[in-house]
Order: C-alpha cells, then sequence, then structure tokens
C-alpha cells in the first residue's frame, strides 16, 4: 500500500491546478486519473474560453472563483508563454427584450468586479461587421486560451514539487479507516493499486458523484448527485475564417451561454455549444442537428445557411442543475459535516471551471491547511 499526505482523483485541469498549488506544501501526493492521458472529458470538450464572469450570482463561488481564477490564469500564461489571446467578447441582442437582458448581465458583470461596456448597434458592426444587432455588451477581459497547454502547465509544476501522476487507475472503493482514508483502484486491465491517504481531494469531473458516494455520502439526499448536460459544436466552413475577431454571443439560455461563435489559436471557427441532457456519456454529433444550430445562429449572422455547418465535437457539462431547476453553484467543500473528514469534495464543476481552476485549487489548498 502507497501512504500519500494528498490523493487527488482526477486529472482534469481543476485536479491538475489542485495538485499543482498544493504540491508546493512538500508533502508526498499522488494524482490518479482514470483514462489514459490527462484532461480527456470535460476539461479537453469545451470552448477553451477565459471567462470574463459576467453572469454568475452575486458572491457565488462561480463569480467570485471566476474573476479570481481570470487573472491568474492570464498571468500564469503570460509567465510560461502558454497559447492564449485576450481577444474580448460581444454578447448581441437582437430584439428589445434582449436589450433589457444585457443591461442586467451589465450590472451583474459590474457587482463581479468584471469590466464590461454597453454598444450601440453600430459599434458592434464597427467590432463585427458581419453581425446584425440592435445593441450588445463588450467584455475586453474575454479570452481563450489552449486548455491542453495549461493542464500541461499544471501537471509540470506539481511533478516538480514531487507529485506523482497515475493514469488508467479508476477509484473503485474509497473507505475512512483510523489511519485514513483507504483507496482502491484498477486499471483496465484489471490490476489493482491501494493507497492511503490522509486528504482525498475529488475532483473526479463527470464521475464525482460517484465518488462521493463511494466515501459513504449519500449523494441524492444532499443535493449532490449531477446531471450529465452535452453540448455539441459544429464548425464553420472555411470561408468564414476570419469572420470574427472576437468571440460572438447571444444572450444566455437557461441551461447555458446560448449557441455562440468561438475560435481556436488557430483561427477555426466553431458554433455552439448546445444543451441535451443525457442518461450516459456519448460524444456523437448528429449531423441533423445542423438545421437548429444554423437556425440560431442566423438570429445574429443571417449569412449563415445549415450547409455551412459540420459536425464538430462534444462535451459533457457535470451540472447540479436538472432540466428546468435553480442554477446551482459548484460545491467545493471538506465533507466533516456528512461524515467523511478530510475529503474535499469538488462538484458541478462546469463552466467557468476552466478559468476558475487555479482559484479553486486555492481554496482547497486553504481547506487543507486550516
Amino acid at each position: 500500500m502507497e501512504d500519500v499526505h494528498t490523493l487527488i482523483i482526477g486529472a482534469g485541469a481543476v485536479g491538475l491546478a489542485c495538485a499543482a498549488v498544493v504540491a508546493r506544501r512538500g508533502e508526498p501526493m499522488a494524482i490518479l486519473e482514470r483514462n489514459r492521458k490527462i484532461g480527456q472529458e470535460t476539461s479537453a470538450r469545451n470552448s477553451g474560453v477565459i471567462h470574463a464572469g459576467l453572469y454568475y450570482p452575486t458572491a457565488s463561488l462561480k463569480a467570485r472563483l471566476c474573476v479570481a481564477g481570470r487573472e491568474r490564469l492570464y498571468a500564469r500564461c503570460a509567465r510560461q508563454g502558454l497559447p492564449h489571446r485576450r481577444c474580448g467578447k460581444v454578447l448581441v441582442a437582437t430584439d428589445a427584450a434582449e436589450v433589457g437582458k444585457l443591461e442586467t448581465i451589465a450590472r451583474q458583470a459590474a457587482t463581479n468586479g468584471a469590466e464590461v461596456q454597453l454598444i450601440d448597434a453600430a459599434e458592434v458592426v464597427r467590432r463585427v461587421p458581419a453581425v446584425h444587432a440592435i445593441a450588445g455588451l463588450w467584455s475586453p477581459a474575454t479570452g481563450i486560451v489552449d486548455a491542453h497547454a495549461l493542464m500541461d502547465s499544471y501537471r509540470h509544476e506539481a511533478e516538480d514539487h514531487g507529485a506523482m501522476l497515475v493514469l488508467d487507475h479508476a477509484v473503485t472503493d474509497l473507505a475512512r479507516r483510523p489511519d485514513g482514508w483507504h483507496v482502491t483502484a484498477r486499471t483496465a486491465t484489471g490490476a489493482t493499486a491501494e493507497i492511503r491517504a490522509a486528504w482525498v481531494i475529488n475532483a473526479a469531473g463527470l464521475d464525482a458523484s460517484r465518488i462521493a458516494a463511494l466515501a459513504g455520502l449519500d449523494v441524492d439526499a444532499l443535493g449532490l448527485r449531477q446531471r450529465p448536460c452535452k453540448g455539441d459544436y459544429f464548425a464553420l466552413a472555411a470561408k468564414y475564417t476570419g469572420l470574427a475577431d472576437h468571440l460572438v454571443y447571444p444572450v444566455p439560455v437557461h441551461a447555458g451561454l446560448g449557441v455562440h461563435i468561438t475560435f481556436d489559436l488557430a483561427g477555426r471557427l466553431m458554433a455552439g455549444p448546445d444543451t441535451e441532457y443525457v442518461d450516459e456519456l456519448r460524444y456523437d454529433v448528429d449531423p441533423a442537428k445542423a438545421a437548429a444550430f444554423g437556425a440560431a445562429l442566423r438570429r445574429y449572422l443571417p449569412q449563415i445557411a445549415d450547409g455551412d455547418l459540420s459536425p464538430g465535437y462534444a462535451g459533457i457539462r457535470p451540472k447540479l442543475q436538472g432540466p428546468g431547476d435553480p442554477v446551482r453553484d459548484f460545491v467545493v467543500e471538506e465533507a466533516s459535516r456528512h461524515g467523511a473528514p478530510q475529503l474535499v469534495n469538488l462538484i458541478g464543476i462546469e463552466s467557468p471551471g476552466l478559468t476558475a481552476s487555479e482559484a479553486i485549487a486555492d481554496v482547497v489548498d486553504q481547506i487543507i491547511g486550516r
């Protein structure tokens, strides 16, 4: 049995950020990841956006950690030369009701500490000539980042401080005993490993509810059951390269931020994601959805035809809210009050989790240091 001070379950952006920050303490640490590579699930299957912190409720973890994490992320990118771009984004209103929503978002953004500017139709067109809108909201602090480079940065920092990364090990048992947490993990070929840890950080992303249940928590009674919400992306035809120098978003919808236009650091334009609650993890993209994506985009980009869209990729958000439920905040808490001392659960870490990753890690580090 391997003995460590801290065991982190999950090697996505948040788990690796926790490893980088907590490893600075110099205590023995291991990171378990069920996949054969780091960051293969939620962390790698999103828009790669550095969020400014516009939408989230006042004083929520999402609001506070997004704003703090945004600045930490930009500083890390600058310090380490990680590929990123502070490109800004424009939220667009296409009717009077949406103008009112933009004004509400602007007030919330200011409360959260995110700089924004309401702009008129002429200014929207000046910034993104292809867009048809009657008003907009400019967010200069929004950007994009190479998520894999960011995760590699966290990984290298953790390993430089002695952390051990163990891939292809899925946790199958988690038991609290007098001498600490006893964790059993199994490889794809059936080999098992056992680890004893003083602290366990549940950063398992899509698997976080199962890990909490293994630790003895009643995830349904505690409201910690995640609801997988799939989001598909479509690629825009190459003729639209250069369509926008800024990200372009509609006003948000209940379960997401709406079908928006983003691009990667190579300039490839993507549209998405939509929202579809699913019962199983799957990453297929139905080509027939092009019609719905085209209709959503034509509200502010009338030149887009359904035939200009081809299936791209899909991601799954680990949401705590189900269809029609009120929006839920991140859960970042030590579980003593639930009978699981020295277990830190990170549950419902969807957007803006990538942006907030290092700020989340700071909270975890503070919990361990109490």
